[in-house]
């Protein structure tokens, strides 16, 4: 409805009735135009129907919703089902070309518009949560594993002779493999134990690129967000490091957006040295299905050059989720989901355990189960079988010496980011949507299975000594028989 057919109305209607409908159309396009003149992402929230007919209106300007439309190629963006069309809002040409995921399509102005405006509103994003000096960044259609991969092979030009990936060690698999896939050979440094902690081993960094060549390294690929006791990497030693031996400096963010202490450790290491990129997940931070990630950086060159590196065209899903999820939080929602985000040591004493002590990770928190360890290695895991059977999902529980082989390489005391950690813990994350009634919930639940591993362990221990006390009546009554 435009102003021309508003007064067409004006014959049909009470004039007075359709000037307060176009009063209305006017207050969602207001918001539509704010949005497109500043690409940041709105203070307050739109409500669903101002971005369902955003989204409209971004959909009437690709040419497969053309009325008349002749499309004689092989990619017109036709579809089948109905369904499917409406799922994504009729924007079916996806983003980017051949040659670059950022260009424009000329058939698909509205998904090149989809895709510019996302960018720019999770551009604002990165800065107020704490990146403040961050350039330029885009969403791509794969998760944090093969964003980081991205990375590694567009480094690859940069770097030609380059072998080895220095990677502080993370028991995570899909970091470690999204090296090995990009064809680098990962040097990896253990971490060592500061009280509780396990921290970034700055002397075996300093002297692995010694001993192997800083020219031979393509980069150094760091972390921030973590499970405990494992701690955020050492971000700013490691940048000043990497400035000093010119060497590149990629960090796995993958859930740090939602720590101020994260963000704040990748300005800062900007700041007093090189980062040259940082990937982070659309699904843990934005609460959107998997299969998205934001690639960011200080270099706006660099970036581009990730973004050239993605070979053809690709999904506008991640970006339409994750711009639909913006609008309508909006700024001020996004940050009250942020700030609530912490409960667990007065549990951990009534069954004889502790909160491991690890102030410097902010997302994460673990809880020792040296008591159940007692009882065998059995009892520990039977915990994680028992927590996910009663419907807690998320909860690790890591038990001693569990040896893992990924691709060749065998971690030893895998899960828990170090060969041979002190004690068994189980661990779970504060992350951004859950709730008081989660966290109150999952404590309930714990503190029941604890209890009950508790009293089988004792009737076990009862059973045992009755079978230790007959045999020694058995073995009595044989000698005096003897």
């Amino acid at each position: 409805m435009n102003i021309q057919n508003f007064s067409l109305s004006e014959k049909l209607v009470s004039a007075s009735y359709v000037r307060q409908g176009l009063q209305a159309r006017r207050g969602h396009e207001q918001l539509v135009r704010v949005l497109l003149q500043q690409g940041k992402c709105p203070e307050e929230g739109w409500s669903e129907s101002t971005v369902e007919l955003f989204l409209n209106e971004l959909a009437v300007m690709d040419s497969n919703n053309f009325l008349g439309n002749c499309g004689v190629g092989e990619r017109e963006g036709r579809v089948a089902s109905g369904l499917v069309a409406r799922r994504h809002y009729r924007l079916i040409h996806g983003i980017g070309r051949s040659g670059d995921i950022a260009a424009v399509q000329p058939k698909a102005a509205g998904s090149s518009l989809l895709n510019k405006i996302t960018n720019s509103v999770v551009l604002d994003v990165l800065k107020f949560t704490g990146v403040r000096s961050v350039s330029s960044c885009f969403v791509v259609p794969m998760a944090t594993g093969m964003s980081l991969t991205l990375c590694f092979l567009t480094l690859r030009h940069r770097r030609p002779g380059a072998r080895f990936i220095l990677w502080p060690r993370i028991d995570q698999k899909s970091c470690f493999k999204s090296m090995l896939t990009a064809g680098f050979e990962p040097v990896v440094i253990e971490n060592v134990l500061e009280g509780d902690e396990l921290r970034t081993n700055l002397e075996e960094v300093e002297r692995k690129i010694e001993e192997l060549g800083a020219e031979n390294f393509l980069c150094v690929h760091s972390t921030t967000s973590c499970f405990a006791p494992r701690v955020p990497d050492r971000l700013e030693e490691l940048a000043v490091l990497c400035a000093k031996h010119d060497i590149p400096h990629i960090v796995n963010n993958a859930y740090g957006m939602q720590s101020s202490k994260c963000m704040h450790l990748i300005q800062q290491g900007a700041r007093v040295g090189r980062i040259d990129a940082f990937v982070q997940s659309l699904d843990k931070n934005f609460m959107v299905p998997v299969g998205g990630a934001i690639i960011a950086g200080f270099d706006e060159n660099f970036i581009k050059e990730i973004s050239k590196m993605y070979p053809g065209r690709a999904s506008a899903s991640p970006s339409l989720d994750v711009l639909i999820t913006l609008l309508t939080l909006g700024a001020n929602g996004y940050k009250k989901l942020l700030a609530e985000r912490k409960e667990l040591s007065a549990l951990a004493e009534r069954h004889g355990e502790r909160l491991l002590h690890t102030p410097h990770n902010p997302i994460s928190l673990a809880m020792s189960l040296n008591h159940l360890q007692t009882h065998g290695t059995a009892a520990v895991t039977q915990l994680g079988s028992m927590l996910f059977t009663r419907q807690v999902s998320g909860a690790r529980v890591v038990p001693l010496g569990v040896e893992q082989t990924v691709s060749g390489h065998t971690f030893r005391g895998f899960m828990s980011h170090a060969d041979a950690y002190p004690c068994p813990y189980l661990n779970a994350a504060s992350a951004i949507g859950i709730t008081r009634d989660d966290i109150t919930l999952c404590i309930k639940r714990l503190d029941k299975c604890l209890k009950s591993l508790s009293k089988e362990a004792c009737a076990e221990k009862r059973e045992q000594l009755k079978k230790e006390k007959n045999t020694t009546v058995q073995m009595a009554l044989k000698l005096l028989k003897l």
